[in-house]
């Protein structure tokens, strides 16, 4: 009798676990998290209403991306298969110096590509970026070293924060930000500004961020749709602190934001505060005070 030979013992296992495998991967892809891209929020209950554009753009390019993988790593697989160099075959392959059909594909199909990609990247970024809907409350955002504050232009009201401390060690520390309330179902339109280095206003929830630069002011809109707490930070390096530099976002009602527009009047926080108000320009301020008591001895 001839003894069983090992490999025929594991092709079995081998079959059911690739069969298990593949059910694994089939059923994770009917999640939703995976079907988001592991993007937050739901796609039952989008946090606002430009999310769900947001979510479709980056899952169709990864879509696209996993594709080209697949087809690029398939060729080279079967090259490495087919062409390998075979027992007692010292005959080397045909030498061709060029190819006339593959070197057309490699400039067409690149271009084809590039530009699906960037039609529909640029269909979706002009539609975020669209600011000729009336909004309904108008909210200026200033970037400061290290905080924010906020104008809310249409109430009279503003709210200044300062920036956090003791980030990694105080389980407190992002509880006590500044808080940007907004109300629920009503478009809001951010104006951006900064008042000293280049900041970038980001609510990771919202899946949009937009740069703050000194000079420069930007706007866009959005319209929250789901209440609720969320976090917020700059996204973009701007000196030693950069990581203190946090905020909450609260989502809430519109009888809630009006409670809270009044109780920053009762505070004394009425008005709005422009962007004369700089780190930088105090240290100036200082310097110049210094230099003309020195010139004054």
């Amino acid at each position: 009798m001839h003894p069983e030979h090992p490999r025929r013992t594991r092709r079995p296992a081998l079959l059911t676990a690739g069969l298990a495998a593949v059910v694994v991967v089939a059923l994770s892809g009917c999640s939703d998290e995976v079907q988001r891209g592991w993007l937050p929020g739901s796609s039952d209950a989008e946090i606002t209403d430009q999310t769900a554009r947001i979510v479709s753009l980056w899952r169709g390019s990864w879509i696209a991306a996993l594709i080209v993988g697949l087809i690029t790593w398939g060729l080279i697989l079967w090259c490495v298969a087919v062409y390998r160099k075979r027992k007692n075959d010292d005959v080397l392959p045909v030498q061709l110096r060029y190819h006339v059909p593959l070197e057309v594909m490699y400039v067409i199909l690149p271009i084809f590509m590039v530009g699906v990609l960037f039609y529909y990247t640029n269909r979706d970024v002009t539609a975020l970026q669209d600011t000729s809907a009336e909004a309904d409350i108008h909210v200026q955002a200033i970037g400061k070293q290290w905080s924010w504050d906020f104008n809310y232009l249409d109430d009279g009201a503003y709210e200044t924060g300062q920036h956090a401390q003791d980030v990694g060690g105080s389980s407190g520390a992002l509880a006590d930000q500044v808080t940007l309330y907004l109300p629920v179902d009503e478009r809001v339109e951010f104006t951006l500004d900064s008042r000293d280095v280049i900041h970038s206003f980001w609510i990771p929830s919202f899946l949009y961020k937009m740069d703050m630069i000194p000079g420069k002011t930007n706007t866009f809109q959005v319209t929250p749709t789901e209440e609720g707490t969320y976090l917020g930070k700059c996204a973009e390096l701007c000196g030693e602190y950069h990581s203190s530099m946090l905020f909450n976002v609260k989502v809430v009602s519109r009888e809630e934001f009006d409670a809270h527009i009044q109780e920053l009047k009762d505070k004394g926080q009425e008005g709005s505060l422009g962007l004369e108000y700089s780190r930088l320009q105090d240290v100036d301020s200082v310097s110049s005070s210094t230099t003309q008591e020195e010139s004054d001895h």
